[in-house]
């Protein structure tokens, strides 16, 4: 840990404006980036990001140095998502299936989608897939890890997981389909002028 970190967090220890608006304006962008994943709105997120810097200050005095700042960070921030979606997550039945595969076939190009794609797709899941997915492919938890964390059995967290994934492929199959064929109608447009 630097020396520079280490006087953030001394500064946000003694509760000093400046050295929590400095940690705030180092750390929020990322931040925001990760509960962006976990909501359906960019006003959500920022609730969700308000939500968190509150608890890093409350917490900051628990934090032991003994990883990386942002990676404690990050970690109460996504579980001030999580917590956030309890409600969601509730309305959603939680299926335990081991019929659904592990191992879906990724032939889907990502090179031709952005993050801003991506992350609109990802936000479109139904809120249980969301979360798996995030946890899971992002956040790189196990399945174990991901059903103590949610309440789940391992299978459901398995079966959530290769749902979204499925979820997705058929979004993104769909946006190159539909890229593909506005691009050949253009092309067939100025083919006959």
């Amino acid at each position: 840990m630097s020396f520079q970190e280490n006087e953030l967090i001394d500064g946000c220890v003694r509760c000093d404006r400046a050295w929590q608006r400095r940690l705030y304006e180092r750390f929020s962008r990322r931040l925001f980036v990760v509960c962006l994943r976990y909501t359906k709105s960019r006003a959500e997120a920022e609730d969700v990001l308000q939500e968190a810097f509150i608890k890093i200050f409350e917490k900051i005095k628990e934090f032991r140095r003994e990883a990386p700042l942002e990676a404690w960070l990050k970690r109460i921030t996504v579980n001030t998502a999580l917590n956030h979606n309890r409600t969601n997550l509730r309305m959603f039945p939680a299926v335990d299936t081991d019929e659904v595969a592990d191992s879906v076939e990724d032939n889907v190009s990502l090179a031709e989608m952005g993050f801003q794609d991506l992350l609109g797709m990802v936000q479109q899941l139904p809120p249980r897939y969301q979360v798996v997915f995030n946890l899971y492919a992002i956040e790189g938890y196990k399945h174990h890890e991901i059903a103590d964390m949610l309440g789940i059995n391992e299978g459901t967290s398995k079966s959530q997981f290769a749902r979204a994934r499925a979820a997705l492929r058929e979004m993104i199959e769909e946006k190159q389909h539909f890229n593909s064929s506005k691009n050949g109608n253009n092309y067939e447009r100025f083919g006959k002028e």
